[in-house]
């Protein structure tokens, strides 16, 4: 089971079916977007899909597959077999589900690793830490052991 990357619509062809209209150009062109409704805000590439919304809405992915998900509030699977390029062919082993999803991971590491980070800093000037730093550390150490222990 894998998404077959020939099979995913034509970027181009793709948003225009959506009913955005997509401004002149070669590889980026300007849409309104559809999340929040800003007129000329979203950004589209038209050689992979990718999108990105200008006004700060927060709405950007980098290819028609993530637009789709989030245009519809669909997960992976669903989306891919929506736009025709999910292929289930028993090569891949399911993916085995996770109590959170990757980016919700991505935004852990980065608020605990940066914890991680000054408190190396703030050791390295001299300073000691007191014990609730010194448990609030090893707490973040532990919660990125347990993502590392999920997504491995």
């Amino acid at each position: 089971m894998a998404v077959d990357q020939s099979r995913k619509p034509d970027p181009q062809g793709y948003f225009e079916a959506e009913g955005l209209k997509l401004s002149k150009g070669k590889k980026w062109v300007t849409t309104g977007c559809a999340f929040h409704g800003g007129s000329d805000s979203m950004r589209i590439n038209l050689h992979s899909g990718a999108f990105v919304c200008m006004a700060g809405c927060g709405a950007r992915g980098g290819d028609v597959l993530a637009y789709h998900m989030a245009a519809y509030g669909m997960g992976f699977i669903d989306a891919a077999k929506a736009l025709g390029c999910w292929i289930e062919d028993g090569s891949l082993a399911p993916a085995k589900p996770t109590p959170f999803t990757a980016r919700q991971a991505l935004d852990v590491l980065a608020v605990e690793s940066n914890l991680i980070a000054i408190a190396a800093a703030n050791i390295a000037h001299g300073m000691v830490l007191s014990q609730d730093d010194r448990q609030r550390v090893l707490l973040a150490a532990n919660r990125i052991h347990q993502v590392g222990e999920v997504f491995a």
